[in-house]
């Protein structure tokens, strides 16, 4: 599969720009024709890493910001692979919500909730270079609609 190009911008804020042009204030819908909501405060958590391991991040970095479009695209892409979730409270799949892997090892990760008229609609989680655990992402439970409407509470 042909990976999307990658973004190479000369600042954070022009980087910021694409990411609430395209993402905050565009009408991102999954293949399957699932409304994908981003927050404007996700920016940080999506294109920074933390430089001392303690989980606060703390420095832009360039490598993640330059896949922002492989978000877009994996969600768009016909033949994603999907996966239920993992819930490290529960300590197990989560139908809810949604991991879409296409390019390489990279993920995106969608929460699921129902609109008012029962159909699905999505909030972004995160995406990320899924280097170490990989395999076994692509070992969990395929995604489910049927699963996923369910557990939500709605009529599949």
């Amino acid at each position: 599969m042909a990976l999307p190009p990658l973004v190479n911008y000369a600042s954070v804020a022009e980087y910021r720009s694409h990411y609430e042009r395209v993402y905050c204030r565009g009408n991102i819908q999954t293949f399957d024709g699932i409304r994908v909501f981003f927050g404007t405060n996700q920016f940080g958590h999506m294109f920074y890493e933390s430089t001392a391991r303690d989980g606060r991040k703390d420095a832009f970095s360039s490598v993640r910001a330059q896949r922002i479009d492989w978000i877009k695209s994996t969600l768009e892409h016909p033949n994603a692979d999907l996966f239920a979730g993992w819930d490290k409270a529960s300590r197990g799949y989560d139908s809810t919500r949604r991991v879409a892997v296409v390019y390489e090892d990279f993920v995106v990760v969608v929460a699921m909730g129902l609109k008012l008229d029962g159909s699905l609609k999505a909030n972004f989680v995160t995406c990320y270079q899924a280097d170490n655990s990989i395999s076994k992402i692509r070992t969990s439970p395929v995604w489910s609609r049927v699963d996923c409407v369910r557990q939500l509470g709605g009529v599949p």
